[in-house]
C-alpha cells in the first residue's frame, strides 16, 4: 500500500460514520508541517497568517508551539473579532477603508494594544483620524513595502501590485509624517515578497520555465534584501523603537530569515500545504487539509460523478486555481466539463472501484479559502476524529 493510499484508507475509516461533503485536517500533518516552518525560520518568530487558515481553534493550536508569535489577519474587523477573542498581537497585512471599525480601535485600549493597522498613503491616516467618533486612543500603524522586482527602468515588473512606498526616503517620509502626527505610533514594516514565497519554482513537466522562475527568484531576492536592509535603516532613523520587519512566506522562510534586517517571518499556507505548494525545491510538506465528495453517478467505464466540487481559488484564472482529486490516485477532470457547482465527472481506471456513496478526496489550489466552503473541520489523528471544530464561517464570520 502506497502512503497515500494509507492516508486514504485512515481518512474513509475516520469519516466512515459522516455523509459528505466533509472537510478534513490531519492533525500529524499539520503539526509536523508547523515544525518545519520553524525549523525553516532559523530562530526568528513565525507570524501566522489567518487567511490561510481560518479557524480559531487551529490558530490557537499553532500559536501555542515554540518558534510562533502573533497573527497577520487580513480585514480590519476580523483583526478586532480575534483580538476580542484574546489574541494579543494581530498584524492586519493590508490597509482598510473600514470607517466603523477603525472608530471602534480608537475607543478600544485593548483593542488599540492589540491590533496593528498597515498604512502606505497619508491619506489613509486621515481616514483614520476621521473615523475615531471621538476615541483618542493611539493607533499602532505599520508600513509596507513594494517588494516586486523592476527591470529595464521599470517598464517590467515582477510581483504583486501592492504598496506605492519603494525606496527607502519614500518610507522615511512617511514615517515622518506619522511622528508629527498625533494619534499614532509606527511599530513595524512588512515586506511580502509573494513573486518568491508564493510562486513554485519547479513546475512538473517544465523545466525552462522552472529555470526561468529560478533566475528570476534569485534576483529578486538578491535586490530585495539590499533595498529592505536600507529601507529599514532608513525608517529606524526616524524611528528607532520599531519593533518588527516582517518578511518572507511559505515558499522562502529560510531565505527571508538569512536576511539581519527582518524580525520575524510570515507563514500560514505551510501549514495546510494546498495543492499550489508542491512545485517548490526549496520545502516539501506534508498535504494537512482536504475536502471530500461522494460518488453519485457511476455514467460509464472509467468514470465516476461526484457531487460538486467546484472550489476555484483566487488569483488569475486558470487550471492551478482549481481543486485537484487526490485520492484514490489516478483520478482527473473532464477536459469539458472540470469541476462543476453541482457535480463534477472524474475519470480514470480508478473510478472503476469506486461505489455510490464512497468518498473522493481531493485538495483546494489554496489555503485558507477551503473554509469559506465548509462550516467545520473534522480534526483527525490516526485513523479518527478527535475534534470538530468551526471554521470562521461555521462561527457566521464572512469578512470578505
Amino acid at each position: 500500500m502506497t502512503p497515500r493510499a494509507a492516508d486514504r484508507a485512515r481518512y474513509d475509516r475516520a469519516t466512515a460514520h459522516l455523509d459528505a461533503p466533509v472537510a478534513i485536517v490531519d492533525l500529524e500533518a499539520f503539526d509536523t508541517n508547523a515544525d518545519d516552518l520553524v525549523r525553516r525560520a532559523g530562530g526568528k518568530p513565525v507570524r501566522v497568517a489567518s487567511k490561510s487558515v481560518r479557524c480559531r481553534a487551529l490558530l490557537e493550536r499553532v500559536l501555542a508551539r515554540e518558534g510562533f508569535a502573533g497573527i497577520m489577519s487580513f480585514t480590519l474587523d476580523e483583526s478586532l473579532w480575534l483580538a476580542r477573542a484574546g489574541f494579543e498581537d494581530v498584524l492586519l497585512a493590508y490597509p482598510s477603508a473600514d470607517r466603523t471599525s477603525f472608530g471602534e480601535l480608537a475607543n478600544d485600549a485593548k483593542l488599540a494594544a492589540a491590533v496593528t493597522v498597515m498604512v502606505d498613503d497619508p491619506a489613509q491616516l486621515e481616514l483614520i483620524d476621521a473615523a475615531r467618533a471621538g476615541g483618542a486612543e493611539e493607533i499602532r500603524v505599520c508600513l509596507e513595502l513594494d517588494t516586486s522586482l523592476r527591470l529595464l527602468g521599470g517598464k517590467v515588473r515582477i510581483g504583486a501590485l501592492r504598496s506605492p512606498l519603494r525606496e527607502p526616503a519614500q518610507l522615511a517620509e512617511l514615517a515622518r509624517s506619522i511622528a508629527r502626527r498625533p494619534g499614532f505610533r509606527l511599530v513595524g514594516i512588512m515586506a511580502y515578497e509573494g513573486h518568491v514565497a508564493g510562486v513554485g519554482d519547479s513546475v512538473a513537466g517544465r523545466p525552462l520555465r522552472s529555470r526561468a522562475i529560478r533566475l528570476m527568484q534569485s534576483a529578486a531576492r538578491r535586490e530585495l534584501a539590499a533595498r529592505r536592509a536600507a529601507v529599514v535603516r532608513a525608517v529606524r532613523a526616524v524611528a528607532p523603537d520599531l519593533e518588527f520587519v516582517n518578511g518572507g512566506g511559505t515558499g522562502s522562510v529560510q531565505q527571508t530569515a538569512a536576511e539581519d534586517a527582518v524580525t520575524e517571518i510570515a507563514a500560514g499556507s505551510g501549514l495546510y500545504v494546498p495543492r499550489l505548494f508542491d512545485n517548490y525545491t526549496s520545502f516539501t510538506g506534508r498535504p494537512a487539509a482536504l475536502f471530500a465528495q461522494p460518488v453519485v453517478r457511476r455514467p460509464g467505464v472509467g468514470v465516476v460523478t461526484v457531487l460538486g466540487g467546484g472550489y476555484p481559488a483566487s488569483g488569475a484564472a486558470g487550471a492551478d486555481r482549481l481543486p485537484v482529486p487526490y485520492l484514490p490516485e489516478g483520478l482527473r477532470y473532464d477536459p469539458q466539463e472540470g469541476p462543476g457547482e453541482v457535480q463534477t465527472p472524474l475519470l480514470g481506471s480508478a473510478a472503476d472501484d469506486l461505489l455510490i456513496g464512497d468518498k473522493v478526496w481531493f485538495r483546494h489550489a489554496k489555503a485558507g479559502e477551503l473554509c469559506e466552503r465548509f462550516d467545520s473541520l473534522q480534526l483527525i489523528e490516526g485513523d479518527r476524529i478527535t475534534a470538530t471544530v468551526p471554521t470562521y464561517r461555521g462561527e457566521g464570520q464572512t469578512f470578505l
